[in-house]
């Protein structure tokens, strides 16, 4: 299937089969914001879990926070965000629409590539970063005009000059309006991590290095949001942010480059479509970066960065806030064979969004399979989701609703129900349901027909495979734990 086709396609499939609907539909939705159906919110929970499972219950100094969304503005000063967290954006004056700088360049690269020039558009791609770095928002104008970028809409290169765009939300707090604060709608949440760093680490008695791990909802007024929901508006984050030792930060840096990259292949991706991108362009916080893409439909787009921040943020809240943000180190210096002493950590932090993980996943698993033969035609859409992360784990089917097997089925759900999220359903034929349960990325299916009443055995059938084995009932249970593992 084509790449552009396989996009559409799944896009679609997301909202027929209940993953991702658009938000407030019925008014004609609300831009890059989107609601998540019955087997998307089990399919970002489950995603959620397994990253909360793996970096903090398999790391004994990893904890977890759940820190605000509002916190106090000062914050957003101290982090360089009110001042600094901002794209380039142009203006076309014929059709008054905006872009984002970097977007619409990439969209021209893009096409310079599909039409063969791939060292071309590399090229153009290598230009806008070295610009983006030096802040040459005029050297940016000048790279669109050079290269005859056009608006999609008018079909013209008449830009206005390349300015910068502040990304946060901004809101009030307090009952009346001349007594209220203007605050903003957090943009990221390592900073809840930050400003909570020693009563962290004083409660839990941790010593550096140490990690603090947190997942929730983030904001930004994106220029222009697109892709579904790869950039969106409101999302969210799982990040860890790691306390190291000042001059230890390049070695776990490293460290954690490979431990996240082998979670995502952990996770069912290949290789082969996960790569590493070097920033060219560094934060104002970071002495190394990189992001690790995944090869969507749409191409090569970040999924996770990796960064070494150095000790900007702990430094920078201790001089805003007029508070210490010093760890005493007890640990004996080699060189010096006394204490290391009191020092500001420094930290590597590594980000992962939520909602692009699960595009990614979706992605990955999205099939559209020909099973025609020489009598007939036959196709089936299917989701090869990972069985721990699947929705669905197990679906329970009656052959046909009478005549005692809804009552077997349901003994059998009662017993598989406290552990998996089970799916029980009566109506239409066997192969229908099936094929259902497939676009729902559902690993098994346990039919309950009449051999079922005599010698309590099902049929189990695989997704991936569609495979069917005749198996007792008892030990379905079994089996369906074995494959979560």
């Amino acid at each position: 299937m084509a790449e552009n086709n396989k996009w559409q396609s799944l896009v679609a499939h997301c909202k027929e089969y209940g993953f991702i609907f658009q938000s407030s539909e019925i008014y004609d939705g609300l831009q890059a914001v989107y609601d998540y159906g019955p087997w998307g919110v089990e399919l970002k929970k489950n995603i959620r879990e397994y990253w909360w499972k793996t970096m903090v219950y398999q790391n004994q100094n990893i904890i977890g926070i759940d820190a605000s969304i509002f916190m106090h503005p000062t914050t957003w000063k101290a982090s360089g965000h009110v001042d600094s967290f901002s794209d380039p954006l142009i203006d076309n004056l014929d059709s008054n629409k905006r872009y984002r700088v970097d977007h619409l360049i990439e969209g021209h690269a893009d096409s310079i590539r599909e039409a063969g020039d791939a060292d071309k558009a590399q090229a153009l791609l290598d230009e806008m970063e070295v610009l983006e770095k030096e802040e040459n928002l005029s050297g940016l104008k000048d790279l669109i005009v050079s290269n005859d970028i056009k608006c999609a809409v008018s079909e013209t290169c008449n830009w206005t000059d390349v300015r910068q765009f502040n990304l946060m939300f901004g809101t009030q707090v307090g009952s009346v309006a001349e007594d209220s604060t203007e605050i903003y709608l957090r943009p990221e949440t390592a900073q809840g991590i930050f400003v909570n760093f020693l009563n962290v680490q004083k409660t839990s008695r941790q010593k550096i290095p140490f990690g603090i791990a947190q997942t929730g909802k983030a904001f930004r007024n994106e220029i222009v949001a697109r892709q579904f929901i790869f950039r969106m508006r409101e999302f969210e984050q799982m990040e860890m942010q790691f306390f190291v030792r000042p001059g230890t930060q390049k070695e776990w840096y490293e460290h954690w480059k490979e431990k996240r990259n082998q979670w995502h292949q952990d996770l069912g991706i290949p290789a082969e479509k996960s790569r590493f991108h070097d920033h060219v362009k560094l934060a104002h916080y970071a002495d190394a970066a990189c992001d690790i893409e995944y090869d969507f439909p749409f191409g090569f787009k970040e999924v996770e960065g990796i960064h070494s921040r150095t000790d900007f943020d702990l430094k920078q809240h201790q001089e805003f806030s007029k508070k210490k943000q010093q760890y005493f180190d007890n640990d004996i210096d080699p060189e010096t064979n006394k204490p290391y002493g009191n020092y500001i950590p420094y930290v590597i932090e590594t980000s992962i969004g939520l909602d692009r993980t699960v595009l990614m996943v979706l992605s990955e698993a999205y099939e559209e399979e020909d099973l025609s033969t020489e009598e007939k035609k036959d196709s089936r859409k299917v989701l090869r989701i990972p069985a721990k992360l699947a929705p669905i784990k197990v679906a329970i089917l009656p052959l046909i609703k009478k005549k005692g097997l809804p009552e077997k089925a349901k003994e059998l759900l009662a017993e598989l129900q406290d552990e998996f999220n089970c799916f029980y359903e009566e109506k239409n034929a066997i192969g229908k349901r099936y094929r259902i349960q497939d676009a729902l990325g559902t690993p098994f299916c346990v039919t309950v027909d009449f051999d079922t009443l005599e010698d309590d055995t099902v049929t189990i059938r695989h997704r991936d495979s569609m495979e069917q084995e005749r198996i007792p009932m008892s030990e379905v249970k079994t089996l369906v734990k074995k494959a979560l593992k």
